[in-house]
């Protein structure tokens, strides 16, 4: 059983309740509380997320040393230096509903039996434990603990198979007892001072106990034999406790905390070829039969299975899995393996083991089990193959398939199963080795990249017959094929196909060397097959909640063909794929750069669209636009028909998509006064006037120019550009700006203004007769000497700052 230290945590909340000593705690979940107690007699309750004072009030005159909240009601259980234990009620403010009395000394731990809610444990330094029911004020009997020294803490067996409970002493113990006949099952020793806790993990068969020794200890639950001690160096261990559902259990010490990740997260479950799951809740061992033939299923849709319980297992199934034929089951786990048959849960074969493999379809009742690092035997048939494996090496680990893989050294020893000869030693760490069906594709996932080989055979038995065999085995048998950064945690292969769940919760497959996504998830999920009737990959979680996904085997096939460049045979195939993996088929085609190809198999417009412009088959995205009716596609054919100089397919679909710009400058450079004319009408519309005006002014039509400048709220442009343009109705247009300008209560500004040809204002435009004759003769005005223009603006710019002082 692994403890190893979890991640690095940052604190998430500090809440600062008093000056002394905080000596129980507790999360209330399902109403957002913490609930603590201290030396200062009081109980307090906050809202963790909100950090709101809930209550505090005097729970008892003398220190609490513990407290329990019930799983189901509104209550809370603490006990106290004062020697009593106490009830409280929240959803009657708090109010105490019973006092428990009994004990001869401080209460020091409160634990509520899991399989009945009603009753609850007490231990106590008078040396005693005692069990109570709600709704009685006396113990319903007592335990004598432990003879010497007071208990500091009880805890229950979580699970529903064995009535016992545990208790924890300075006498450095901990003790197992039976609560139904009061009978010591089982001590544990080991600690060399007063042991503060022990737990029951959850999950696992585990018992977690810590002591002033600075030590916590792991003992299994069931032999009660030491499984590991580990000491942090962080002094005395005081408190203990767990998440459920998962391998996180928190450890308290005089000088900081410590988290532990126990066991793994992978359940214990195996499916077969024909969809029967068989899987292990803690020792209990249940099954489930994927049906499949529902055409409805779609793609991460939970899959509701009715269970059957087979019975129990007797070890801790560490590892389950099913052998190739299907007919039998392994179960490893406590040092032990047990074979039994997969349909009556008969016990089949028995031993002891720290590893268990089986062997391929070809051999399917052979089998290998590793004892020790110095010990690995095969069975055939389930009898022992005389002699057991010469490895050669420290065995710390197995790995089963068409060839026996035996792990250590940092590598890993691949051995025949009839011979036990070393077919090959890889200097490659392998966590998983996954082995094809025709035995030719093995998969090497190590802890950051997995390795895809070919196995040779036929080169492994040449080089045999012709003792050309060298130490590390025969190097020809096995050609890299590729190797991929992702780190695998469940995998299968699939004729030529592995497909797998990596470490970055995803679902991909591999096809030659090329990876494809099949989904996301946001929490890990572990591959349980894939069922060739049904075409679609099954996959759960770590409670066995079972989804699935299609693949379709010929979708697999055909991309393998592709990659071979086997084109010929992949065509003959195409017409089996069903329509709706078309696109996927496409896709695949595009990325290998079979794009011609891929457009006539894909059947997604979007898809289609983008492979014509690729190919720059217009005439195809022209179609697909027309039927889509979308401007940017329209923009898109436009310009890759501008970039084909297809000059009026550009304009027409610049025209749908309403590019005006792209329009502006088509009619420009082609000279197309009807497009120019069109064009002005359309900008008009759409309010692009500044378009318009340069469609306009391209074309001359320098009347339409000043009404839409006019018509713009541009009366100020529109006469500059009348009085240099066409005179004749600057008076007309100057008339607009001056109301214009008195509107906007610019009254003194608009009087400075002259108006051309009227009178009074004759000595402003001395030239205006000369600009009138030059207009009708279709002249230019004279040119103006530029000191008296610069006189004529220096008047004009005198007058606006008087009118505006």
């Amino acid at each position: 059983m692994d403890g190893l230290p979890a991640p690095p945590k940052s604190i998430v909340k500090t809440f600062e309740l008093t000056d002394v000593p905080v000596r129980a705690g507790r999360f209330i979940a399902r109403k957002n509380w913490i609930v603590c107690g201290s030396d200062d007699f009081q109980l307090r309750v906050y809202n963790y997320n909100t950090s709101e004072k809930i209550t505090t009030f005097e729970a008892h005159p003398d220190y609490i040393r513990a407290i329990v909240v019930h799983p189901t009601q509104p209550f809370v259980l603490t006990a106290s230096d004062d020697m009593t234990i106490k009830l409280w009620d929240w959803e009657k403010g708090w109010k105490c509903v019973q006092v428990f009395e009994g004990h001869a000394h401080y209460v020091m731990g409160l634990a509520i039996n899991p399989k009945d809610t009603n009753t609850f444990a007490s231990a106590c330094l008078d040396r005693t434990v005692k069990i109570w029911s709600l709704g009685s004020s006396t113990a319903n009997f007592t335990l004598e603990a432990h003879e010497t020294k007071g208990v500091n803490h009880v805890d229950y067996y979580p699970q529903s198979d064995k009535p016992y409970l545990l208790t924890t002493s300075d006498d450095r113990t901990v003790k197992i007892w039976d609560y139904t006949t009061k009978s010591l099952i089982a001590t544990l020793e080991g600690h060399t001072s007063n042991v503060s806790f022990a737990c029951y993990h959850p999950e696992l068969p585990v018992i977690v106990s810590g002591s002033e020794d600075g030590t916590v200890k792991i003992w299994h639950a069931n032999t009660y034999r030491l499984e590991q001690s580990i000491n942090y160096g962080l002094e005395r261990a005081w408190c203990v406790s767990y998440q459920r559902g998962k391998q996180g259990v928190g450890i308290g010490f005089d000088d900081g905390a410590v988290v532990i990740k126990m066991g793994r997260e992978e359940p214990a479950v195996s499916m077969d070829g024909s969809g029967k799951l068989i899987w292990a809740r803690h020792s209990e061992v249940v099954s489930s039969i994927i049906k499949g033939g529902d055409a409805s299923l779609k793609d991460n849709e939970p899959i509701s299975l009715p269970t059957k319980d087979l019975g129990t297992c007797e070890v801790y199934p560490q590892t389950l899995i099913h052998s190739p034929n299907g007919r039998f089951v392994s179960v490893c786990g406590d040092g032990e393996y047990i074979i039994y048959t997969a349909l009556a849960w008969r016990n089949k074969a028995f031993g002891s083991a720290l590893d268990f493999v089986w062997g391929s379809k070809d051999n399917s009742n052979d089998y290998a089990i590793r004892e020790s690092g110095t010990s690995v035997k095969i069975y055939k048939n389930f009898v022992e193959k005389a002699g057991g494996l010469d490895v050669g090496f420290q065995a710390e680990g197995l790995a089963g398939g068409v060839l026996l893989g035996v792990k250590g050294q940092g590598g890993i020893g691949l051995f025949d199963w009839q011979t036990g000869g070393l077919v090959r030693r890889i200097e490659v760490d392998p966590i998983n080795v996954y082995w094809s069906e025709s035995g030719e594709l093995v998969t090497l996932a190590c802890e950051e990249t997995f390795y895809v080989l070919r196995f040779s055979r036929e080169n492994y038995l040449e080089a045999l017959q012709n003792g050309e065999v060298e130490e590390d085995g025969v190097e020809s048998a096995f050609e890299v094929i590729t190797d991929i950064n992702e780190s695998v945690r469940t995998g299968e292969w699939v004729g030529d196909c592995f497909i797998y769940t990596n470490s970055t919760n995803r679902l991909n497959y591999l096809v030659g060397d090329q990876t494809y996504t099949i989904s996301h998830f946001d929490h890990p999920m572990y591959l349980l097959g894939y069922i060739q009737r049904d075409s679609r990959i099954y996959i759960c979680d770590k409670d066995v909640s079972v989804t699935s996904f299609s693949l379709s085997l010929s979708v697999v096939e055909y991309q393998t063909l592709v990659l071979r460049d086997d084109m010929e045979s992949a065509a003959e195939l195409l017409p089996s794929i069903p329509a709706a993996e078309s696109n996927k088929i496409a896709r695949f085609l595009e990325g290998q750069g079979h794009k011609e190809l891929a457009l006539s198999v894909a059947t997604d417009p979007e898809h289609k669209f983008d492979l014509a412009l690729a190919l720059n088959q217009l005439p195809t995205a022209l179609a697909l636009a027309r039927v889509a009716d979308a401007e940017h596609k329209w923009k898109t054919v436009g310009d890759a028909a501008l970039a084909a100089w297809d000059v009026a397919l550009a304009a027409e679909c610049f025209t749908h998509a309403r590019d005006l710009g792209s329009l502006l400058l088509l009619h420009s450079a082609t000279g197309d006064r009807d497009g120019l004319a069109a064009l002005a009408e359309q900008a008009r519309e759409g309010g692009a006037h500044n378009v318009a005006f340069a469609c306009l002014w391209q074309l001359g039509d320098v009347p339409a120019c000043i009404a839409l400048l006019a018509g713009t709220g541009r009366a100020a442009e529109a006469a500059l550009f009348a009085q240099t343009y066409k005179p004749s109705a600057a008076p007309e247009a100057v008339g607009e700006w001056k109301k214009e300008l008195e509107s906007a209560k610019k009254g003194r500004v608009a009087k400075i203004l002259g108006v051309p040809g009227q009178d009074g204002d004759e000595e402003l435009f001395p030239e205006w007769d000369e600009w009138i004759r030059l207009e009708e003769e279709g002249g230019v005005a004279p040119v103006v000497e530029e000191e008296e223009r610069e006189e004529e603006v220096r008047e004009v710019e005198e007058n606006l700052i008087d009118a505006e002082a």
